[in-house]
């Protein structure tokens, strides 16, 4: 059973994993329209991070029969996680961080920067061969194909990290780029259209929905597998630069750097499961699979630790749990509320950028990584706990 508390709607209940009164009344209304959609499945699951998103609020969980709402799974699609811990010897690693951090920024594109030219890893992608038409059509190949392994902005990052064996991990977030924000973005806006075209009442309109069986619904499918798809290939890009960086960091000379406990997660996206014993489409925005053995990745903050973990299989979750530490604060607030030195003082021992540019990324901005580890001892059990030692951000 969840944790704490359930909210009654005109249709299913949310399942919550927080106390109501820590989450934004805002995002309580965005859980509650949610949920009294007709094709909404059991109930709405409510992670520990969960904060007010656009339609669909960041760490909510929603299986659906017969539709999909674009906005739950959100713009940037099949935006993840991956993590891994290297079988080299810490001491190699963890000197000149300030070196090793430009070695990296070299070495990846962040922010609005991509790739100068196409490297023979990008150009051999697969899903070059089933790329979508809407991404054709949208003249959105060439830009994707020069974005495929860069960070972008925001909250994704590049981390080198220490567990509490001393052993050294890195772990990296991002997701599908321009495309995948482009192709949500453009299905988003159609969903509304066809909406009001039936004359259907919503409780937000950024709820609209495609109905399975249209060609809308099949459309969207498709470029949102693609998309996803493009999202893991992109991390994968980017971690085999970071071990190429770290490589010659360490004297290897672009030698393989060998790894273990490797995991590659979304937490933004939508995938066909059974749950309850009915095949549904459960779609996951800032949320994790947690399935019985299911690792997975739960970051902190820039200042604050994370977490590998091992999903328990719960029910009630299907089979989720959390994406992080959760917003507790707008970028704007962040940025009013905080300066430069409160940045030094709350990265104090990260080597990372520390600017005004990036102040809405404090910690403080942030929930508190343990309480939400509390919050969700019934959904996962902690397998490694990493703190930072260098941050890369967009």
């Amino acid at each position: 059973m969840p944790v704490y508390t359930n909210l009654t709607t005109s249709h299913v209940p949310v399942k919550l994993w927080t106390p109501s009164e820590e989450i934004e009344s805002q995002a309580l209304k965005q859980l509650q329209n949610t949920a009294s959609l007709p094709f909404v499945f059991k109930h709405v699951a409510a992670m520990p991070d969960v904060h007010l998103g656009i339609g669909a609020t960041v760490g909510s969980v929603v299986a659906t029969k017969g539709a999909v709402i674009p906005a739950a799974v959100g713009v940037d699609i099949g935006c993840g996680m991956i993590a891994a811990r290297l079988n080299v010897e810490p001491d190699r690693i963890l000197h000149d961080l300030d070196r090793l951090r430009a070695t990296i920024e070299n070495a990846i594109p962040v922010g609005h920067e991509s790739n100068r030219s196409l490297t023979k890893s990008v150009e051999s992608w697969k899903g070059w061969k089933n790329i979508p038409e809407s991404v054709l059509n949208m003249r959105l190949k060439e830009k994707a194909s020069l974005q495929l392994g860069t960070l972008g902005g925001g909250n994704h990052f590049i981390e080198v990290c220490v567990d509490e064996q001393g052993s050294v991990w890195v772990m990296l977030h991002s997701g599908s780029r321009n495309v995948g924000k482009s192709l949500a973005e453009a299905h988003i806006r159609n969903a509304k259209s066809e909406i009001k075209n039936l004359a259907v009442k919503l409780p937000d309109p950024d709820l609209a929905y495609y109905v399975e069986g249209t060609k809308d619904y099949d459309a969207y499918m498709r470029d949102l597998e693609w998309a996803q798809s493009y999202a893991l290939e992109n991390r994968e890009e980017m971690f085999r630069r970071v071990l190429n960086a770290i490589s010659y960091h360490i004297g290897m000379h672009g030698a393989e750097i060998p790894y273990s406990l490797k995991v590659n997660c979304h937490h933004n996206y939508a995938t066909k499961e059974v749950h309850y014993g009915e095949n549904v489409l459960v779609t996951r925005k800032g949320a994790v699979r947690a399935q019985q053995g299911d690792l997975g990745i739960i970051p902190g903050s820039m200042g604050a630790r994370s977490y590998i973990v091992r999903g328990k299989g719960n029910p009630e979750s299907f089979n989720s749990c959390a994406h992080g530490a959760g917003r507790r604060m707008s970028r704007s607030e962040a940025k009013r509320r905080f300066t430069v030195a409160d940045l030094k003082k709350q990265t104090e021992g990260v080597e990372c950028r520390k600017d005004q540019h990036v102040v809405d990324e404090i910690p403080a901005a942030y929930k508190d990584i343990d309480q939400v580890m509390n919050n969700q001892n019934d959904l996962v059990e902690v397998v490694a706990i990493l703190k930072q030692v260098l941050c890369v951000k967009g």
